[in-house]
């Protein structure tokens, strides 16, 4: 944690949580990938959203590579996470993450009836958010690989 009473210059690095706590992200964030996959591949399948076009299928490959990608780094970051794999680890799924956003935003499988609100304008929106943040969120997990450590938690 950053604080006002550490030295001019110096600032204290946020203490990672306990490994309990981390230990249990990281099921948590594995059994909802594995029901995502699920739910998009599945049943009810990525058909059954109203909203979703016939050219999602151009998009599920990468959609499906993220979510499997990050199930398997958190299943191994189960075993064992030092702050450099957690930071490879962040790295590589922000930066597939961020080939199913930009994927998304180009093929744009999205068809929204209308109804006075414009979704398609708030899910573009959504969609440079999430590319801007996992932009960044490569930087910082770069920092975090090349200084050793994981600054961030």
């Amino acid at each position: 944690m950053t604080t006002a009473t550490a030295p001019a210059g110096r600032r204290r690095r946020r203490s990672r949580p306990d490994v309990v706590a981390r230990r249990t992200g990281y099921a948590v964030a594995a059994a909802f990938q594995v029901a995502m996959l699920w739910s998009v591949n599945v049943w009810p399948g990525w058909e059954a959203v109203p909203f979703l076009t016939g050219e999602t299928t151009q998009v599920l490959g990468i959609v499906n590579a993220s979510l499997l990608v990050a199930l398997v780094l958190d299943v191994l970051l189960l075993a064992a996470d030092p702050p450099q794999l957690k930071a490879l680890s962040d790295l590589v799924t922000t930066a597939v993450g961020l080939a199913a956003l930009i994927a998304l935003w180009r093929v744009f499988p999205f068809a929204f009836a209308d109804g006075g609100f414009d979704w398609a304008l708030l899910v573009r929106w959504v969609l440079g958010v999430g590319i801007a943040g996992s932009a960044v969120g490569i930087l910082v997990a770069l920092v975090d690989l090349v200084r050793g450590s994981d600054s961030r938690s």
